[in-house]
């Protein structure tokens, strides 16, 4: 069974730690958007917990820079 789609106004319950990460690593995002070549505009969303989706390739990309696992990136609310 599928699930419907969310509600584009709904909140959820991924937050994505990616300010973390980068104040751990004193890393800008000015930084992370040229290694990944994704806008710091698209990474700002992320970071902000707006974003409605991401690509495997972005997520892996963003991995990669930061040396940490999908796991370390996104993490579930309860």
């Amino acid at each position: 069974m599928v699930a419907p789609a969310a509600d584009p106004g709904e909140a959820h319950e991924i937050h994505c730690r990616l300010d973390e990460l980068l104040a751990e690593r004193a890393m800008t995002l000015t930084r992370l958007s040229e290694l990944v070549g994704v806008s710091v505009v698209n990474l700002s969303v992320l970071k902000n917990d707006r974003a409605r989706a991401i690509r495997f390739s972005t997520l892996q990309a963003i991995c990669d820079a930061l040396g940490c696992e999908v796991g370390d990136l996104l993490v579930r609310r309860r």
